[in-house]
């Protein structure tokens, strides 16, 4: 069996990709913000500052496990569709045995 690379076909466009980031970036700046000018206590407004943060590390950490678990489903029906293709192409339904 010959060397079998495929390249994983992206559907993210680059515009989607800075659109999200512009996105990301702008509510983040926006939220902080808003913390900032609460008409609240230092400590109140510092307790929604770490909420913001544990927010947005708990956000990426589920993305980043979305992500994995998907990789891992596509890794492993390319080597399931990889012994298929070598199962047929051994299969000879002719040869007489």
């Amino acid at each position: 069996m010959g060397c079998m690379t495929q390249q994983v076909k992206t559907t993210t466009t680059t515009a989607f990709y800075v659109q999200a980031v512009i996105s990301f970036g702008l509510s983040l700046t926006a939220l902080a913000v808003g913390i900032t000018y609460l008409p609240v206590t230092t400590w109140v407004r510092s307790f929604m500052g770490l909420g913001l943060l544990y927010v947005v590390t708990s956000t990426f950490t589920l993305a980043k496990c979305v992500r994995d678990r998907n990789e891992e489903a596509t890794v492993v029906s390319r080597v399931d569709q990889a012994r298929l293709d070598k199962l047929l192409a051994e299969h000879d339904p002719f040869r007489n045995d």
